[in-house]
C-alpha cells in the first residue's frame, strides 16, 4: 500500500453512506486497501501509520495472494461446501478486515445476500478469526433464526459506473429487533459459517486490542448472478471454482 498513490478511500457502511466509487467497484479482481473512517483528520491526512489506519484489504486475496489462495482453495473447505449441498461453489469477495484498537468502527446489521445476490439467494460466508474476538474489541452479534423468519429486504447494486444504491425488495421494517441479537465471541483460529440471510452486526472496538479476521464468500455457480451486483466477475478473473 503506497500512500503516495493511494486515493485515501475510507470504508463506510449503512443505508445513508457506503463506499461506491471506482476504486471500490473495480476491486473484485484486485487487492485494494480501505481505511478506517476515523483514521483521517479534517484535512484528509492520516492520523496513524497505515498499519493502524487500515480497515479492510480486498477483494481478490483468494486468487492474487499465494498464502490466501492456498488457504482458501483447498479440499477441506471444498468438503464444507459439499456438506452445504453446493453443486458448483464459486469463491468471491475475500477480505482481511481489521477492527483497529480504539477506532474500529461499527458494522450495522445486515445480511450478506444483500451484497452478493443470486436468484435464489445462495450466499454463504466463511469468517476466520485471526485474533480473539471479544465483547470489548468488536465481536459479531447474530439474530438466531433470522434467516428463516425474515425475507431478503434489499439488494446493494451499481447505479451507474461509479455509484451504488440500495434497491428494496420488502418492507423496510421487516427486520429483527435489537433484543433478538446474541453476542458471538470466538477465539483465534475459529471458523464462523454465516448463512447469507442471517442478520448480523458488530460493535465498535474501543479497546486497546485489535480484532483481525479473514473472510470470503461462496455462491452457487448454477444460479443466475445479476449484472448490477456491485461485485462482478471479469474476463481476466471469473469467480473461482472451489470444486
Amino acid at each position: 500500500m503506497d500512500l503516495k498513490e493511494h486515493p485515501l478511500v475510507k470504508f463506510t457502511t449503512g443505508d445513508k453512506e457506503h463506499v461506491g466509487n471506482e476504486y471500490f467497484l473495480e476491486s473484485g479482481d484486485k487487492i485494494r486497501y480501505f481505511l478506517e473512517t476515523d483514521a483521517l483528520d479534517e484535512n484528509n491526512n492520516l492520523k496513524y501509520g497505515k498499519e493502524r489506519a487500515i480497515n479492510k484489504i480486498g477483494h481478490a486475496l483468494h486468487e492474487l495472494n499465494p498464502v490466501f489462495k492456498k488457504f482458501t482453495m483447498n479440499k477441506n473447505l471444498a468438503e464444507i461446501a459439499e456438506s452445504l449441498e453446493f453443486k458448483d461453489p464459486r469463491v468471491l469477495q475475500s477480505m482481511l478486515i481489521f477492527k483497529q484498537p480504539s477506532i474500529g468502527g461499527i458494522v450495522p446489521a445486515h445480511v450478506d445476500s444483500t451484497f452478493l445476490y443470486t436468484d435464489p439467494p445462495s450466499c454463504k460466508g466463511l469468517w476466520f478469526a485471526l485474533e480473539d474476538c471479544t465483547l470489548d474489541n468488536g465481536c459479531m452479534w447474530f439474530a438466531p433464526g433470522s434467516h428463516k423468519k425474515y425475507p431478503l429486504q434489499k439488494r446493494f447494486v451499481r447505479d451507474g459506473n461509479s455509484a451504488t444504491k440500495a434497491v428494496y425488495l420488502e418492507d423496510k421494517s421487516n427486520e429483527p429487533s435489537d433484543d433478538e441479537y446474541v453476542a458471538a465471541p470466538v477465539t483465534a483460529g475459529s471458523l464462523v459459517l454465516i448463512h447469507g440471510l442471517v442478520h448480523h452486526k458488530s460493535g465498535a472496538n474501543k479497546s486497546d486490542k485489535s480484532r483481525w479476521i479473514y473472510t470470503f464468500h461462496m455462491i452457487e455457480g448454477e444460479y443466475p448472478y445479476p449484472s448490477d451486483n456491485w461485485l462482478l466477475p471479469t474476463p481476466a478473473m471469473p469467480f473461482s471454482k472451489l470444486f
